[in-house]
């Protein structure tokens, strides 16, 4: 069924619309506008759920002289990025209304919520590089507001710079990444394209191969491999680009739910399932596998070390993006069933996680872990919810999480098995890496039960609106668990089946893995039925290598956490100073503080010579550096400066004239005389363009010259009459800028004028009077060909002009000083 655009544009732009309209809004509904704001995520939603049964692209043209489209694209992973996007941007805005009471700002918290979803969504959809770049980076901005909500606080300004400098540079690494696919483009399918999907689309299945091989021939492949890894490490946590996740915590609970569980963290391993059909092989895998289980073990043990309990989920998000990434890094069917499954039940049991994290910093008044416990006394329904989603994050059956755990370790284990040797270390790590994970998670639950602490005290009931957007979440992510017990006895979540199937096609399923992958899957896992896919939930009892892995991760985990704390204390003292990766980061930007302070007092001097020199200079250097990297040649017009017939002796005289002019203004003593000889100047332009019959230009020179020299005069009339002497160095440094750009306005104009573009010319001419109505083909120009362009020139003119007429009205009614 083909793709409706109108609906692409709606579920897009919808919530930039509702964004710009809520602090409006917000007057009239004050804390009510968390629902209008709801509402709009549902609308969104809706949208999304109608798009269900679509596959495709549609565009339209955005900026065609360089081939962007704003073109979005339908399949599985789209449709699975999007509705998590609006689904639980939903159960976020609505949980917001009763988190946010009576906190400040909230107009620019729900518009900045809703401008992040439709970023968001605009990055599931885009099917142009370009286009998805720029809803990569406003997802970057939208955060940046986000996180740094308590503008007051330091803690938040500075989890907001810090988010913003890592995730907006892996933003650039991946956009050099689209330069070179766009380069490479135009050898591979013939033309240079900025399109992933649909006709001519660097993804589609007939042009990926060809696309990957003209990389590998070109030596490209690896570069591009690694800016893509980049720009995914950045936006989703990654080691060591980990470090801003954990202080994003500063943030409101809501915020931390929604974008760093279901929506801005997923952006990473959404764009790695994307890419995997074009990338994917030996280099691929050593990179992301390595990558991710990297992360999911480093994470998971800083998770373990965490104090806080929205710390602790946040280096938790970081180990589970982990798992996502190196699971997309398997080039099998199970690397595509770990990445897809994994997205779904990670942003179900980690944003019921974080919101009930909120509950508890909302009613107990702390996040502190040490001071928590017994809450289920007092938050019973709060506690059950911690349990389904907890559980479902450690790893353990039947709860969700285990599932895709498995395809992990089913995937490792298939890789180590068919490489043999040092390769048998990945599912090693990832067990490792998994007693962990069941460790944190643990803990966290385990504030519910056990001895409550005395200085807790009563714990208060949330209200139900604050219970009921994580009960759902725990719910559904129940629902999935079930789907994986039905699927022991032979029975099928048909809907979730083919859902998580769509997806798993859209990131290209087998790729590198051979045939034993599609033989070792047998009636589990994702099974090639010409170019379908079906899919089944794993079950531990079809594939024993990943059901030993799974008993040995909770046998170590539970004998591990009858020494957590002591555990906890040992990573807490170890984990410090150059073992950490904010070591570094903090010693760069710190250390960056005393240039920058050098800088600023050098440039922001408060004089204008300063500024001037500063402007011109890099004036000067960008521009004949553009000039010498395009290697342009400048050529001197001989023939025109040497004419067959010699200039006439009033041309002579009016030249000579300005240069004498031009001579006096470098001798003037005062600033006067150098503004009347500088007009000399002007004037003899103005003549010489009359003696060139070009009576238009010397009537403009001539309007021009006299408003700035009237102009001039006013503004020395109130300045003082001697500014201090000019040293001989400064004056020397002058002289030398003053001869740059000189030269470089000189050598502009050459190159410029160099080439005679004549098919412009006989546009012109052939349509001044038909289209103009006229035979002065310059006027024609101005007038007609480049209206608007003149009438604002115009106006800057005339607003100018009125300016100088009211200063000198007000000052001979005595009104200025």
């Amino acid at each position: 069924m083909a793709v409706d655009l109108a609906t692409l544009l709606a579920v897009v732009g919808l919530p930039f619309l509702a964004a710009a309209l809520t602090p409006f809004v917000y007057r009239f509904l004050g804390e009510r506008t968390a629902y209008y704001a709801a509402a709009v995520a549902l609308a969104c939603l809706g949208l999304v759920a109608s798009l269900f049964g679509t596959h495709g692209a549609a565009s339209v043209q955005w900026i065609p002289a360089l081939d962007v489209s704003l073109r979005f694209y339908v399949d599985g992973l789209s449709l699975l990025i999007a509705t998590l996007a609006s689904g639980v941007g939903v159960l976020i805005l609505t949980y917001s209304g009763a988190y946010m009471h009576d906190e400040s700002g909230q107009a620019k918290y729900y518009a900045a919520l809703l401008a992040f979803m439709g970023s968001m969504l605009g990055v599931a959809f885009a099917a142009d590089m370009i286009v998805l770049f720029l809803f990569w980076e406003l997802t970057s901005l939208s955060s940046y507001v986000l996180i740094g909500h308590y503008q007051r606080a330091g803690p938040s300004l500075y989890a907001s710079r810090k988010s913003m400098l890592i995730t907006v540079a892996g933003g650039l690494f991946m956009l050099a990444g689209f330069l070179v696919l766009h380069a490479v483009s135009a050898d591979a399918l013939g033309s240079a394209t900025w399109a992933l999907f649909g006709d001519g689309g660097i993804l589609m299945p007939e042009n990926a191969a060809a696309m990957q091989a003209a990389l590998a021939e070109q030596g490209l492949l690896v570069p591009v491999v690694a800016l893509v890894g980049i720009g995914a490490a950045a936006k989703s946590a990654q080691v060591p680009l980990h470090i801003w996740l954990p202080n994003a915590m500063e943030a409101p609970t809501p915020v931390s739910a929604f974008l760093h569980s279901a929506t801005m963290v997923k952006a990473g391993v959404y764009l790695v399932g994307r890419l995997r059909p074009l990338l994917g092989g030996e280099e691929w895998t050593a990179a992301f596998v390595a990558l991710g289980l990297l992360t999911m073990t480093v994470a998971a043990i800083l998770a373990v070390a965490a104090t806080d309990i929205k710390e602790l989920l946040a280096y938790s998000t970081a180990s589970h993006l982990g798992l996502i990434i190196a699971g997309f890094g398997f080039t099998s069917f199970y690397g595509a069933e770990t990445g897809a499954f994994h997205i779904v039940n990670h942003a179900l049991f980690k944003a019921a996680l974080f919101l009930v994290a909120g509950i508890v910093a909302h009613e107990a008044g702390t996040r502190a872990l040490n001071e928590l416990g017994g809450l289920r006394e007092d938050l019973p329904i709060t506690a059950g919810i911690a349990v389904i989603a907890g559980l479902g994050m450690a790893g353990v059956p039947p709860f969700n999480g285990f599932y895709s755990k498995e395809f992990l370790f089913k995937a490792a284990w298939e890789y180590a098995t068919v490489h043999g040797g040092v390769a048998f270390l990945v599912p090693v790590v990832a067990v490792f890496g998994s007693v962990f994970t069941f460790l944190y998670s643990i803990r966290f639950v385990a504030m519910f039960f056990g001895d409550k602490p005395d200085a807790l005290g009563h714990v208060h009931s949330p209200p139900a609106i604050m219970l009921g957007p994580p009960a759902l979440l725990a719910t559904l992510a129940a629902v999935v668990g079930l789907g994986g017990v039905t699927a022991t006895f032979g029975v099928h979540l048909e809907p979730l089946e083919t859902f998580v199937a769509s997806v798993i096609q859209a990131t290209g399923g087998e790729l590198g893995g051979g045939a034993h992958a599609v033989a070792a899957s047998g009636a589990a896992g994702a099974v090639a039925k010409g170019s379908e896919f079906t899919y089944h939930l794993p079950t531990s009892r079809e594939t024993l290598p990943a059901a030993t892995m799974s008993a040995i991760t909770i046998v170590l985990g539970a004998a591990a956490y009858t020494e957590y704390d002591a555990l906890h204390d040992r990573l807490d003292d170890l984990i410090s100073g150059p073992l950490t990766a904010n070591y570094y980061y903090d010693g760069l930007t710190d250390g960056a503080n005393p240039f920058s302070d050098r800088v600023r007092e050098a440039v922001q001097t408060r004089r204008l010579r300063t500024y001037a020199t500063w402007t011109l200079a890099a004036f000067v250097v960008l521009t004949l550096g553009a000039y010498a990297a395009a290697e342009v040649a400048v050529a001197l017009p001989i023939d025109e400066l040497f004419p067959v017939t010699p200039p006439k002796l009033a041309t002579w005289l009016v030249l000579a004239l300005a240069g004498v002019g031009a001579a006096m203004v470098v001798r003037a003593n005062s600033h006067v005389a150098g503004v009347l000889t500088l007009s000399i100047l002007g004037f003899m332009i103005a003549i010489f363009y009359i003696l060139s019959k070009a009576p238009d230009l010397a009537l403009t020179q001539l309007v021009v010259e006299t408003l700035l020299l009237v102009i001039f005069l006013l503004v020395l009339d109130r300045l003082p009459a001697f500014y201090g002497n000019v040293t001989r160095s400064t004056a020397l440094r002058d002289g030398v800028l003053s001869v740059a750009v000189g030269a470089t306005v000189a050598t502009t104009v050459l190159l410029a004028t160099a080439t005679r573009p004549d098919s412009i010319a006989t546009y012109f001419v052939e349509r001044a009077y038909p289209d103009g109505g006229g035979s002065n083909i310059v006027n024609i120009i101005l007038v007609d060909f480049r209206a608007f362009d003149t009438m604002g020139e115009i106006a800057v003119v005339s607003m100018a002009a009125l300016s100088i007429i009211t200063l000198i009205a007000l000052r001979e009614r005595g009104e200025t000083q």
